[in-house]
């Protein structure tokens, strides 16, 4: 089976792999036809058209990235983890709050305290989630309400321009030489996603080295296989 060969190849030579974390600075975002409103509305900061804004799209669509760089361009407070009470909010001083992912937060009582502290305070507040506000994914009808009054901006799946321009810059983040007709053989065939993309570099990479080949067309096929047998 083709999975049982890639982990022997594996297992004749395991190279070290130092962890590579995703740059998020705004010269490192690539932008796209499917992320481009998202992309100006962040340029636009401070002249929204509201004190708030929600970034929805799929995992992998390069929200968490806006966030970030938007953060960094207002200094904002970034919340991770669980979101702390507003009397703990209180006591900080800061002008901009973001937060990531607020539909998989647990707290929404947490949650909807948040959004009216910030608006109540003139607190500038970017959020990001996978998908719209709607009724059967917030149990609690006020904050539903409060999200949907909030400008809202749709970041869609990657193309496949992105795609291949994507795992190009993540080849050359690794110092890795690929062809591109590779490349976009991959591309074409990986699921729509910046996180797809990513996982399939790094494969890519681990396996070139422990075969102490290149990355050629013929792993791609390998792994895309192995991929989708996994999924099965």
């Amino acid at each position: 089976m083709v999975e049982e060969g890639l982990e022997k190849s594996a297992a004749a030579q395991l190279p070290l792999e130092l962890p590579l974390e995703p740059s998020h600075r705004r010269e490192d975002f690539l932008p796209a036809p499917s992320n481009r409103a998202a992309l100006e509305i962040i340029d636009q900061w401070p002249n929204w058209p509201d004190s708030e804004l929600l970034l929805v799209g799929p995992a992998g669509s390069g929200k968490s990235h806006l966030l970030a760089i938007w953060a960094s361009k207002a200094a904002a407070r970034t919340l991770s983890g669980e979101i702390p009470s507003v009397e703990n909010l209180a006591k900080s001083r800061f002008s901009a709050l973001a937060v990531d992912d607020i539909d998989r937060r647990n707290d929404e009582a947490a949650l909807f305290h948040l959004v009216n502290h910030a608006r109540e305070n003139n607190i500038f507040l970017l959020m990001t989630a996978s998908s719209r506000p709607l009724a059967e994914k917030w149990r609690l009808p006020d904050l539903l309400s409060r999200l949907r009054r909030a400008p809202m901006v749709e970041i869609g799946p990657p193309d496949d321009e992105l795609m291949r321009a994507a795992m190009e810059k993540m080849f050359r983040d690794r110092q890795v030489l690929v062809d591109p007709a590779v490349i976009d053989y991959a591309a074409l065939r990986l699921e729509r996603s910046l996180e797809a993309a990513r996982a399939f570099v790094g494969e890519a990479d681990r396996e070139a080295l422990a075969r102490g080949r290149r990355v050629t067309r013929v792993l791609a096929a390998q792994l895309l296989a192995s991929r989708e047998e996994n999924r099965k």
